[in-house]
């Protein structure tokens, strides 16, 4: 009896091994959610709808994107962590959802690298140093040599508390020994309408992307951009680090799975997603949005990811940043 009872025992485990081998060789066999942790429109809902364009054709299913946003990303990625890990659920990760809410968030109810599955970079975008047009200061060492004469003068916007546009603002604090202002704002929009008018900035860190238009029409002048290097959008603008060596952020776009995901799986959805981000088609979209295109593997950005989520910690804690 015991015998036969291992063989059952057995054959049950040979049965249950042979369908999970079945299943994966048929994935993918239905739609794929792809979760975007912010609202439609922005660049982390746009940039999904680019590349699943390419990817859900190759991969022989669609994908279906939704929207879930709130906490800075938080909501929505814990939503993924909880996910099956059967390859249907991915989402857009970024640098606030993937690296920094970690450290900025005193109770975050997931972790952003054990509970995810790494898929590939789409992309990313420096933030950049503006001012208005007529704005005293000409270069990123006026801005500096204003905010030491007169610490306190100096405000800088921000899209939120804890965005990569605040905690550029920070980290320049840090590296340079300046006081600013701090001034919050609920999005983008606002905190670039605030600088246009006038009324509560002076500078602000922003997204390449949302500073572009207005770069280009002349209401706002570029000083830096945050990025080690300079950006192909922008080759005439400075590196900041090329006055502050060191200063070096990008803000990024990228894809994640729950952790748990079946190699086969993971190697072929990363495959079709780099393919995707590097299409000709897929790239100019890209660089016309000022994103640099990515196209990592999955192991390339788990080390990349680390060493974001080190790098947040050390400047939130430096700086006693906390959101509740």
């Amino acid at each position: 009896m015991h015998r036969r009872s291992m063989l059952i025992a057995a054959g049950a485990a040979l049965a249950t091994t042979l369908a999970t081998a079945q299943a994966q060789d048929r994935w993918p066999s239905k739609p794929i959610t792809y979760v975007v942790p912010f609202g439609a429109g922005g660049t982390t809902d746009v940039l999904a709808r680019l590349v699943t364009m390419k990817a859900g054709p190759a991969l022989g299913t669609s994908f279906i994107i939704e929207n879930k946003p709130g906490a800075g990303g938080s909501m929505g990625s814990d939503f993924t962590a909880k996910a099956a890990p059967d390859g249907y659920t991915i989402q857009g990760g970024t640098i606030s959802s993937h690296a920094i809410n970690v450290s900025l968030y005193s109770k975050l109810p997931y972790d952003p690298i054990k509970h995810f599955q790494p898929i590939t970079m789409i992309g990313s975008m420096p933030n950049i140093l503006v001012v208005r047009a007529d704005s005293p200061h000409k270069s990123v060492q006026d801005v500096i040599a204003a905010a030491k004469a007169k610490p306190g003068t100096v405000n800088f916007a921000s899209s939120g508390n804890g965005t990569s546009q605040h905690l550029s603002g920070v980290f320049f604090e840090q590296m340079t020994g300046a006081k600013m202002v701090h001034v919050p704002y609920k999005s983008s929009a606002e905190s670039v309408n605030a600088l246009l008018s006038g009324q509560g900035a002076d500078i602000i860190f922003e997204n390449l992307a949302p500073a572009l238009p207005h770069i280009k029409a002349g209401k706002l002048r570029a000083l830096g951009v945050t990025s080690a290097k300079r950006s192909s959008s922008l080759p005439e603008v400075p590196a900041i680090a090329e006055v502050l060596p060191g200063f070096d952020i990008v803000s990024w776009q990228a894809i994640f799975a729950p952790a748990g995901v079946p190699k086969p799986v993971v190697d072929r959805l990363s495959a079709e997603m780099i393919k995707a981000v590097n299409d000709p088609e897929i790239k100019s979209k890209l660089v016309a949005q000022g994103i640099e295109p990515g196209g990592m593997t999955p192991a390339e950005l788990a080390a990349f990811q680390k060493a974001e989520v080190e790098k947040w910690a050390r400047v939130i804690k430096a700086g006693n940043i906390k959101v509740d």
